[in-house]
C-alpha cells in the first residue's frame, strides 16, 4: 500500500477498541476501510497503545470495530459508530516489519 493510497483510505475511518470494564474508555486509531493500521505513521505512544489493545482483546478490550471518523458521511448522517460492523478478523499490522 502506498502512502498516498493509505492516506486516502485512512481519512474517513478509525479502528476502535472499546473497554470491556470501563464504560466510555476507548482506544481509536486511524485506519483504512478494512481496519488496517499503518504503524509506520503512528507515534511511539500510539503504536504501543495499539499493540496493547490487540494483545488484550477479550480480556481488557473488545474486538475492534471500523467506524467512520466524526465529520465523514457515515458519521454525519446519524451513524456515529453505533451501526458500524465489527472487524471480520483481527486487524493486520501494516509496517516495515511486514514488508518482504
Amino acid at each position: 500500500m502506498t502512502d498516498e493510497t493509505y492516506m486516502h483510505n485512512a481519512v474517513a475511518f478509525e479502528l476502535r477498541f472499546q473497554s470491556l470494564h470501563q464504560l466510555g474508555r476507548t482506544l481509536a486509531f486511524p485506519c483504512d476501510c478494512h481496519g488496517h493500521v499503518d504503524l509506520d505513521h503512528c507515534s511511539e505512544c500510539a503504536r504501543n497503545n495499539y499493540l496493547f489493545a490487540r494483545a488484550m482483546m477479550g480480556r481488557e478490550y473488545g474486538w475492534p470495530r471500523v467506524t467512520p471518523c466524526p465529520g465523514t458521511y457515515g458519521a454525519s448522517h446519524g451513524d456515529s459508530g453505533k451501526g458500524s460492523m465489527p472487524s471480520p478478523r483481527p486487524p493486520e499490522l501494516v509496517g516495515s516489519a511486514d514488508r518482504s
